[in-house]
């Protein structure tokens, strides 16, 4: 989630989203000012109150609702409902695995999103106040968006793994695209083990999404009318990623698209796909400057204080200037058990290698210029910045983003995967998708199972 509008206003914005992922019965409870609250949906143990879904979908209105994208509410409710459903089970199962957010984490984590926002921690709790959600909510809220955060991230390192082998097949085949692209997806949602049926009724309604888009009907309006993708509330789109980091059926259906060109259905793993190529950037030369320099240090300890250690490095900078061996003096006092084999040679580096007041220093100083001493978390130092250089880095940072791409599109394609399956496992009745549930006249009978939710 990067990038913002204005610094108090944009926080609003990105607190309306998070509050959509969803509560806990316990808090949807709360947020109900009817006193009869009926569930909407049963996930496993848990439920999802009809209150939590109007807020839900208050708040998707207040978000996109006045770019006249939104379809009725039904539809709106439908597709809500889905992911309320699906962060639930996320949560349960994080919960199951023993993940956790400490206080202190969660605290953290707020004060890094208002910085983010250019916000201090009143002006973000203000901001949500005008906008009439509670400050509480809002933190439970996070610690949930965090909880599925480290579930994905658990699932990734131990589902994913990227070899050097596939690193080098990629660069080597024609397949791999520089730039970046942004794409729009609409998914007809197929089960596992679908049959021919399931399948040929998917497809038709692909089919009837594309003719509506062809017809006139706005991509973004159409993803959220239609999509079963996890990005059906935004309007389908995907964002910027790298060219390479899409899923690779989504690379094989843009290529040789143009700019807001739309693709026809395709069938993939979870369904049939339909994708607009909204823009794409490519690549610049990427040059680094580098920097050579030779150091040494004295640590400061409980045996050596700081004045101490400056008097020896001031000491040891006069004797340079008067003629003594910087390498031989690096050999015998530096502290830096790296580089004082080396004669204190930290060999080519980029600025910020080495930490912020290192590249100061750097920045200050001309070729062969020794600079005066200064003081790091380590002890005191003497520098002598022996050169630069422009390094290109293009092919380098080729093979990271190959191998970043590989990661992320294995992660992309196997936790959707993951997803489907966590929920055929788990027992979920969605009363909106399937009225005949739960008889009509059953909302005393909601209601006490939503208290005996909220008293846990």
């Amino acid at each position: 989630m990067t990038r913002f509008l204005s610094a108090v206003a944009c926080v609003a914005l990105l607190v309306l989203g998070l509050l959509v992922l969803g509560t806990s019965p316990v808090r949807a409870q709360m947020l109900s000012t009817d006193p009869v609250d009926k569930i909407v949906a049963v996930v496993e143990e848990d439920v999802i109150l009809q209150s939590e879904l109007d807020r839900a979908v208050q708040n998707v209105v207040a978000q996109y609702g006045s770019n006249g994208n939104l379809p009725p509410r039904d539809v709106v409710e439908r597709q809500v409902l889905e992911r309320l459903i699906l962060i639930r089970l996320q949560l349960q199962r994080a919960e199951s695995t023993g993940i956790r957010v400490s206080d202190a984490e969660l605290d953290q984590a707020v004060m890094r999103l208002a910085q983010q926002n250019n916000a201090t921690l009143d002006q973000l709790r203000a901001t949500l106040e005008r906008d009439g959600f509670s400050y509480d909510e809002f933190r439970r809220t996070m610690r949930d968006e965090l909880m599925v955060q480290r579930l994905r991230q658990r699932f990734v390192q131990s589902r994913v793994n990227v070899t050097d082998t596939e690193v080098d097949i990629l660069l080597a085949s024609d397949s791999l695209k520089r730039g970046e692209v942004r794409l729009s997806h609409i998914l007809v949602g197929v089960p596992d083990n679908a049959s021919p049926q399931q399948i040929q009724t998917a497809r038709e309604k692909a089919e009837r999404v594309r003719a509506e888009i062809d017809g006139g009907l706005d991509f973004s309006a159409a993803a959220i009318r239609y999509s079963d993708g996890q990005q059906a509330l935004e309007g389908g789109d995907l964002g910027w990623r790298r060219f390479n980091e899409v899923p690779q059926v989504f690379a094989d259906l843009v290529q040789g698209l143009q700019k807001g060109q739309v693709t026809q259905a395709l069938r993939g793993p979870s369904g049939f796909h339909i994708l607009k190529l909204v823009d794409e950037r490519t690549d610049a030369k990427e040059l680094v400057r580098e920097f050579h320099a030779r150091h040494i240090m004295v640590k400061t300890s409980e045996l050596v204080s700081s004045d101490e250690a400056l008097a020896s490095v001031r000491n040891m900078r006069k004797r340079i200037e008067d003629g003594e061996d910087f390498a031989e003096l690096a050999k015998e006092f530096s502290e830096d058990n790296t580089s004082k084999v080396q004669g204190g040679d930290m060999g080519w580096f980029e600025l910020q290698s080495y930490g912020t007041r290192v590249a100061d220093v750097m920045e200050t100083l001309d070729d062969n210029e020794l600079s005066e001493p200064f003081q790091t978390e380590l002890g005191w130092h003497i520098m002598q910045r022996l050169g630069t250089r422009e390094q290109d880095k293009t092919e380098q940072l080729a093979r990271e983003q190959a191998r970043t791409m590989l990661r992320n599109r294995k992660a992309e394609e196997e936790y959707d995967t993951f997803l489907r399956q966590i929920k055929s496992e788990s027992y979920v009745e969605n009363r909106l998708t399937d009225p005949t549930a739960k008889p009509k006249d059953d909302a005393a009978d909601d209601t006490l199972k939503a208290d005996d939710a909220a008293s846990g």
